[in-house]
C-alpha cells in the first residue's frame, strides 16, 4: 500500500509541472524491469504511450525554456496536467477497491493542481524579467525536481512522503503570495494598455 500510494502521489505531483516526463519515466522503468507497476498502469509501457510521451517530454523541455511561451504552455496545460494527475493516481489504485480509486483520484488531482499552480504562478512573475537566465534556471530546477521526486517516489517512498510534506507546506505558504503578485502584474499590464485619461 505504501509503494502504491507513493507511486500515485509521485506521478500526480510530478504531473503538475512535468506530466510527460512522469509518464515516460514510469513507462520506461517498467519496460526495463526496474519498476513494478500495478496492472491498471501497464498501458504506460506500450510503444505508443512511450513514444508519444517521449516526443511530448522533449517538446515540453524546449517550450519551458522560452520566456513568455512557457506561460502560454502552462495556461494550456492547466486543462491537461490536473486531470492527468487525477487519472494516474486513480489508475495506480485500480487493482484495489473502487473507493480507493476515488480517493486517490481526488488527492492526485489536488497534488497536481497545487504543483501546477505554484509552477505557473512563479514562472509568470519570473517572465517579467527581461533577461532569460532566471527563466532557464527555474526551468532546469523544475527538471531536476521532477526527476528527483519521481526517483524517490518509485524507490524510496518514505523519504518521498517526508519531502512531499515539506513541499506542500512551502506551496501553501507560497501560493497566496504568487496570487497577489500575479494580480498586481495583471493590474499593471491592463493599466498600461488603457488610453491616457481612461479610468
Amino acid at each position: 500500500m505504501l509503494e502504491t500510494a507513493a507511486l500515485a502521489a509521485g506521478m500526480s505531483w510530478a504531473s503538475g509541472f512535468r506530466l510527460y516526463l512522469a509518464v515516460l519515466a514510469a513507462g520506461l522503468l517498467a519496460r526495463f524491469g526496474w519498476l513494478e507497476l500495478p496492472q491498471s498502469l501497464h498501458f504506460l509501457t506500450s510503444d505508443w504511450v512511450v513514444g508519444v510521451a517521449a516526443a511530448m517530454a522533449v517538446a515540453e523541455f524546449v517550450a519551458d525554456k522560452v520566456p513568455g511561451f512557457d506561460t502560454v504552455w502552462d495556461g494550456i496545460h492547466t486543462f491537461i496536467r490536473i486531470p492527468a494527475g487525477a487519472v494516474l493516481a486513480a489508475a495506480a489504485f485500480g487493482d484495489l477497491d473502487p473507493q480507493w480509486m476515488a480517493v486517490a483520484g481526488l488527492v492526485g488531482g489536488t497534488l497536481a493542481g497545487t504543483a501546477h499552480a505554484a509552477k505557473a504562478g512563479a514562472r509568470a512573475l519570473i517572465n517579467v524579467s527581461p533577461e532569460p537566465f532566471s527563466n532557464w534556471t527555474a526551468s532546469f530546477t523544475e527538471d531536476v525536481a521532477a526527476t528527483g521526486s519521481l526517483a524517490l517516489a518509485f524507490f524510496l517512498p518514505v523519504l518521498f512522503f517526508v519531502l512531499l510534506a515539506v513541499a506542500l507546506v512551502l506551496a501553501i505558504w507560497l501560493l497566496p503570495k504568487l496570487w497577489r503578485g500575479v494580480r498586481r502584474l495583471h493590474g499593471a499590464l491592463t493599466g498600461r494598455s488603457r488610453p491616457p485619461g481612461a479610468r
